[in-house]
C-alpha cells in the first residue's frame, strides 16, 4: 500500500505543478532560485532528488533565512523537467506566484 500512496502524492504534486506552470509564475534553475530567495520573492522551492548535497544544503539554508518552504521532489532532475512541461532537465524550481493552484497550501 505504501508505494501507491507515494505515487498518488507525486501525481498530485505533478498536477499542481502543471497548473502552476500554466497559471502562475515560476523560475527555473539554481541561480535564479538563489536570486529569488535573496530578494524574498520565492514562496516555495522544489529540489530534485539528485541535486548535489552542497547545493541542496545551500538552498535549504537560504530558504530557512527567507522563511520559505522547501519541497524535495521525489524524482530526479529529468522527472522535474518533465513535470514542468519542459524538454530539458530542471534541478531546482522556485514558485513566485501559485496562480490558480493550491500547491502552497498542500506543502505545509
Amino acid at each position: 500500500m505504501a508505494p501507491s500512496k507515494k505515487s498518488s502524492s507525486s501525481e498530485s504534486i505533478n498536477s499542481r505543478l502543471a497548473l502552476v506552470m500554466k497559471s502562475g509564475k515560476t523560475s527555473l534553475g539554481y541561480k535564479s532560485t538563489l536570486k529569488n530567495l535573496r530578494s524574498g520573492k520565492a514562496k516555495l522551492i522544489l529540489i530534485s532528488n539528485n541535486t548535489p548535497p552542497l547545493r541542496k544544503s545551500e538552498i535549504e539554508y537560504y530558504a530557512m533565512l527567507a522563511k520559505t518552504s522547501v519541497h524535495h521532489f521525489s524524482g530526479n532532475n529529468i522527472d522535474l523537467g518533465t513535470a514542468c512541461g519542459k524538454l530539458f532537465r530542471v534541478g531546482t524550481l522556485s514558485v513566485l506566484d501559485a496562480g490558480d493552484s493550491d500547491i502552497l497550501k498542500t506543502d505545509k
